[in-house]
């Protein structure tokens, strides 16, 4: 009899094949009724779950009887209660290293964008307002040559760091929980604290993981330590971040934008930033291209088949 692997999101439709070839597979669909309640059902007899964008712990979990595996197309793993699954014998494995440079190229997509207003102007000359040369109202911030700080020099923020320097000749500085200095030495980049980071960068950008010392990093006090031309970038989790700050500080014009990926709640439905003309939002795609996206499922395919076949599998996050 065929191992049981329940799929619970939308995954590559080659990888989606193999395992139908390999397993008796269930894809979960939303259009079908309470996603819960699928889970609740279908988990009872499985081997392995994969997918990714959904939150599962005891209340969806609790009927498996026989879960060795779940496998998160995804490096970040908050929607999952690790205590949960480490305590019931469940691994938990994820997909990091992949998507870093996919990601690190949204943060400076961002960053660009914001600081040269390319949303807003876009639609002011669809809308038919390019009358005239432009004056100060569409004048943006200059890029090269000024000073980046990061928060969280992982790998997605060391990426950033590699563009800001390489390709922008930015001044680096960055706060972390220690210091990097395999990473930082080759960029010149200076460990420093973060209200330090926060006065004196022109362009922040949020790489951490969210954990209990990362949530709400970023508040008001944070906000008004940042220069009023500064531009904010946020591509790690919307958590670290309290939005309402964040929109005073846009609001009151503290800082001169921000550019954003990640939110509190998602998807965000409705929003002071959506009225706001300096704040460019994306719907969370920091690692959706076709060829990032396909890698991360390929990877997240491996994990679960080697769990299956009795290896452990190279990227645990509860090992």
């Amino acid at each position: 009899m065929k191992q049981k692997v329940v799929v619970f999101s939308q995954i590559d439709a080659t990888v989606l094949d193999q395992l139908e070839r390999d397993y008796h597979v269930v894809v979960l669909n939303p259009k079908q009724g309470d996603i819960n309640e699928q889970i609740r059902t279908e988990v009872v007899d499985a081997d392995a779950m994969i997918g990714a964008g959904r939150l599962l712990n005891e209340t969806n979990l609790a009927p498996a009887q026989k879960l060795k595996i779940i496998s998160t197309v995804s490096v970040g793993y908050d929607n999952y209660d690790v205590d949960y699954l480490t305590k019931n014998n469940i691994w938990l494995a994820n997909t990091p290293h992949v998507l870093t440079e996919t990601t690190a190229d949204l943060a400076f997509t961002l960053l660009v964008s914001a600081a040269r207003k390319v949303p807003e102007l876009d639609q002011w000359t669809k809308n038919g307002e390019w009358k005239r040369t432009v004056g100060p109202a569409q004048f943006g911030q200059d890029i090269f040559g000024k000073t980046l700080g990061i928060i969280g020099l992982g790998n997605i923020g060391a990426a950033v760091a590699r563009r800001g320097f390489y390709g922008f000749n930015m001044n680096i500085l960055y706060h972390n929980r220690r210091e990097k200095l395999e990473l930082a030495q080759p960029l010149n980049a200076r460990y420093c604290g973060l209200d330090e980071l926060l006065s004196q960068s022109d362009f922040v950008v949020v790489a951490v993981d969210l954990n209990p010392e990362s949530k709400a990093l970023m508040g008001k006090a944070q906000f008004e330590k940042m220069q009023s031309h500064a531009v904010f970038v946020n591509i790690a989790r919307g958590s670290v971040v309290d939005e309402e700050a964040l929109v005073y500080a846009l609001q009151q014009q503290q800082i001169f934008a921000a550019g954003l990926d990640v939110y509190q709640k998602e998807p965000l439905q409705s929003s002071p930033l959506f009225s706001l003309p300096n704040v460019v939002t994306l719907p969370h795609i920091g690692s959706a291209t076709a060829e990032t996206r396909l890698k991360m499922a390929k990877l997240a395919h491996k994990n679960l088949v080697d769990a299956l076949e009795g290896r452990t599998p190279q990227y645990l996050v509860n090992g």
